[in-house]
């Protein structure tokens, strides 16, 4: 009896181990993502500068955007991690946020790319939903599209109507809630059809931008740089579409190596979902000379402030 407790022990000790270790990782990390957002948005914010214009607010929504995004992502990486069951009534409505969340951000890109385009081609004569004022008719449609999907999503599968959604728990995995098969064929359609539309939206703005940079001798930088930023978007898009790569990893590293199926799940969480995302609104944030020059003032003020009287 006492052998089997301490091989039990020693079977669970390096399993608890690895889940510290990964806890430890993930935590640190979002953590100054989020620092790094809230300073962002507290600097729109405080700048009329920012909120006058309809390129940074689609970005703030981008920010916003990606924060529900990894929140969700982290939370529910937590409850697996501690192997934590939630009822349905607080599972479901996660894995909303996180799909929804996911989905949006290619439309937001996509949103971006077409605010540089009529920038350049109607700076005098801007449609009135572009403008500053206005913008949220672009913003709303985009946030009720993106929730809709997994709304459907979840619809379609087959559910048992008596399951009590308060006590019922289980282990929240969008496999758990969304099992079936016509639920996977759904979001195979649905993450296609977003990633071809955006993909077409951000690579015609893009010609249409560098064709115009050719005809005109005039201005020529402020349309070099509307081309870099749609440029940017696109790369930003590709950060995106790592998230896809997810299989075919798990396939080579499960064939190549010995890990055990939760590390190489971290492995791919940690590469192709958490990664790209911390990455995106940093890229953009630190490009664009605006918002570079108040981060390194805010920064600047913070080490200031923080020199000690005596030296």
């Amino acid at each position: 009896m006492q052998n089997r407790t301490e091989l039990s022990v020693n079977e669970t000790s390096p399993k608890s181990f690895s889940v510290i270790i990964k806890v430890c990782v993930v935590i640190p990390l979002f953590c100054v993502f989020l620092y790094f957002i809230a300073v962002m948005l507290q600097i729109f914010a405080s700048h009329r500068q920012f909120l006058d214009t309809s390129r940074y607010i689609l970005f703030a929504q981008m920010m916003i955007n990606d924060t529900l995004q990894i929140l969700s992502s982290v939370l529910l990486f937590l409850c697996v991690m501690g192997q934590v069951k939630l009822p349905l009534l607080f599972c479901v409505p996660l894995l909303f946020v996180s799909t929804g969340t996911f989905l949006n951000t290619t439309l937001i890109l996509a949103a971006m790319s077409l605010e540089r385009y009529v920038s350049i081609f109607y700076p005098l004569q801007r449609p009135a939903s572009w403008r500053s004022d206005r913008i949220w008719i672009i913003i709303l449609p985009l946030w009720i599209i993106s929730f809709t999907f997994p709304v459907i999503e979840f619809s379609i599968g087959k559910h048992t109507l008596t399951v009590d959604v308060l006590s019922t728990n289980i282990v929240c995995k969008p496999a758990i809630i969304n099992s079936s098969p016509i639920q996977g064929v759904y979001r195979f359609v649905v993450n296609v059809f977003f990633f071809a539309v955006v993909s077409v939206i951000i690579l015609f703005t893009y010609m249409r931008i560098v064709m115009e940079t050719r005809k005109m001798r005039q201005d020529r930088a402020s349309v070099s740089k509307a081309m870099h930023t749609v440029l940017l978007h696109g790369f930003q898009l590709l950060l995106c579409l790592l998230a896809f790569t997810q299989p075919i990893a798990e396939t080579l590293i499960g064939l190549h190596t010995n890990w055990l199926a939760e590390d190489v799940a971290f492995f791919n969480y940690f590469c192709f979902i958490l990664i790209p995302r911390f990455l995106s609104p940093l890229i953009y944030g630190f490009r664009d000379q605006s918002l570079k020059k108040h981060i390194g003032n805010r920064f600047l003020c913070c080490s200031k402030r923080d020199k000690p009287f005596f030296k």
